[in-house]
């Protein structure tokens, strides 16, 4: 084991890094090139350009590869740290079932909007018993589609739902409870500020977006579902990616 990892070119963080750099380069190859990656011990070896044609395109596609990798091995370092931590809660997940983590969400959600009811106007309370009612939902959800398994059905439903049921919580405890509004609303107004000015002008949808809404009471929870989407759409990927350069066991 060491003397290959010794020629492999050394072990460690830095063996790690230059293994992961080469099966993407490889992968980024084999998508026009045969036989790129993971042929070093095989039969037929590695393929290699002959003419000059073949030769440009290849060179060409592999500098293109590698200037790739500057945006790409960010994000499977990314997808790794992500994928640790979806593996935390897909084990708590599998400790308790899908009906527990259901329970357990149906509890405290409940809890919120009795907390909720007790404290607040009705309007404001039916509007928290609404999130409460998606946070528990998402939950399940998320929990379903994680057992169901499948790259397509983690990627697109599994993650989104499982952030919509991250950021519910914190964001619905914060409109019942004062204390915590610097904490999250604060910030949470300042993001959708800079989006709308950053992200959102597009078309004037951040003109159309402050002339008929407001960002107060639950539209706070609102916003917060609108982004668990990309976002859980953007950390499936990267886990995705995380996967095919270094398939979990």
């Amino acid at each position: 084991m060491s003397t290959r990892t010794q020629r492999g070119g050394g072990g460690g963080i830095v063996g790690a890094i230059r293994a992961d750099l080469t099966q993407l380069h490889g992968a980024w190859m084999e998508l026009v090139f045969p036989r790129q990656r993971g042929r070093g011990h095989s039969v037929m070896g590695k393929w290699q350009p002959e003419t000059l044609p073949q030769k440009s395109a290849y060179y060409l596609w592999s500098v293109l590869g590698t200037i790739g990798l500057l945006v790409m091995y960010p994000l499977t370092v990314l997808g790794f740290a992500t994928r640790y931590y979806a593996a935390k809660l897909d084990s708590t997940r599998t400790r308790l079932g899908i009906v527990g983590v259901t329970g357990i969400a149906l509890v405290v959600w409940g809890t919120l909007t009795v907390v909720a009811h007790l404290q607040l106007p009705m309007e404001e309370t039916i509007a928290i018993a609404a999130a409460s009612a998606v946070a528990t939902i998402s939950t399940a959800l998320a929990a379903g589609f994680s057992k169901a398994g499948g790259r397509f059905v983690s990627v697109f439903l599994a993650y989104p739902f499982a952030m919509t049921a991250l950021f519910l919580p914190p964001v619905v405890a914060a409109l019942v409870t004062p204390s915590l509004e610097g904490a999250i609303l604060e910030p949470s107004y300042e993001f959708a500020a800079w989006a709308l000015d950053n992200v959102l002008h597009v078309g004037g949808l951040n003109e159309f977006l402050r002339s008929n809404y407001e960002l107060e009471g639950a539209a706070y929870a609102a916003m917060w579902v609108g982004i668990s989407f990309p976002l859980g759409w953007f950390f499936g990927s990267v886990v995705a990616l995380a996967n095919l350069v270094r398939p979990s066991e």
